[in-house]
């Protein structure tokens, strides 16, 4: 049976339970935080390596001949150099579609606080406008009915496509936008078709050279002013700074991202900055949490398990 090394298990939060994985292999040593360098100690016995973010780059690889298989706790590969794992025949497997329901769940949220200005009402509260008010209710913020309203989504995966089975439960007219960069061989309307009649967009796509600040200044301004927008995927396939100064324009409805182009944000960011000072904006930043439920998480380590057994068959 091989011996694993999990370097960066905290990822994983401490209420998973990692015994479907011990099971999987002959000895499991377990550490909470990695840095790159003690992954070169950590993992030399190791048969298999078992990573979220820690980077395992070409030196890194080099200098561990017995490794034989990385499992990534998470679906993006970019944290590991994958043309050295190849030339040294280790396999990396990760795994996919974990959080469907979690991601989606999230995003609704977004969707729903965004269309009943919650920050903005929540922000009139706390500084005491209700309680001063001569009516019941407060109403300078126009909500927004998601019935009958156009939702454009960006992303016709498996997250993507529960999302729109959500939003359809509310009443939405769903419409998948071409996958960008190639919709001349796409029989779906492209993102600038849709633009002018869109409602409310919600990203679901990965981040590529075609997907680098899709929302950007020129699109935003061919868009309704009232548009609401949402991305769960990643951070930079919104260019954040356009986005904001529309906000504060009015001539954007508002924004909820889930993500940021850095991660964590040591050096700050934009909308971090304009949510710390109080900005009078329908914004939302959530902490890249979209997919960590307790139930997602588990089922993070079910989907490795299962990658380790299918490597044990195959070889």
């Amino acid at each position: 049976m091989p011996n694993a090394v999990m370097l960066d298990a905290e990822s994983l939060g401490s209420d998973i339970d990692l015994s479907v994985i011990r099971d999987a292999v002959g000895h499991l040593d377990v550490y909470q935080q990695s840095s790159a360098e003690q992954a070169n100690e950590r993992l030399a016995e190791a048969d298999i390596a078992i990573v979220n973010k820690v980077v395992l780059n070409a030196d890194t690889l080099a200098a561990l001949p017995k490794l034989k298989l990385i499992c990534v706790l998470a679906t993006g590969l970019n944290n590991i150099d994958l043309h050295t794992a190849k030339a040294q025949n280790i396999v990396v497997k990760n795994v996919t579609a974990y959080g469907t329901a979690s991601v989606a769940q999230h995003t609704l949220m977004l969707m729903l606080a965004l269309a009943n200005r919650l920050p903005r009402y929540q922000a009139d509260i706390a500084q005491g406008e209700w309680q001063r008010s001569d009516f019941f209710c407060l109403q300078d913020h126009p909500t927004l009915q998601l019935s009958g309203k156009h939702l454009v989504m960006v992303g016709q995966g498996e997250l993507g496509t529960e999302v729109a089975r959500l939003a359809e439960a509310f009443g939405m007219n769903v419409t998948f936008a071409a996958r960008p960069g190639n919709e001349a061989d796409d029989k779906r309307p492209s993102l600038d078709e849709l633009l002018p009649t869109a409602d409310m967009i919600s990203l679901h796509c990965p981040l590529n050279e075609t997907t680098q600040h899709l929302i950007n200044r020129t699109r935003l301004a061919n868009a309704k002013p009232s548009l609401l927008l949402v991305n769960c995927a990643r951070g930079g396939i919104i260019d954040e700074d356009a986005a904001l100064e529309a906000l504060r324009e009015g001539s954007l409805g508002g924004l909820a991202v889930d993500v940021l182009p850095t991660e964590p944000p040591k050096e700050g960011h934009s909308l971090l900055t304009a949510l710390a000072e109080g900005e009078a904006l329908n914004l939302i930043v959530t902490p890249h949490n979209a997919w960590i439920t307790p139930e997602a998480r588990q089922n993070i380590v079910a989907l490795t398990a299962a990658n380790i057994k299918q490597w044990q068959e195959e070889n």
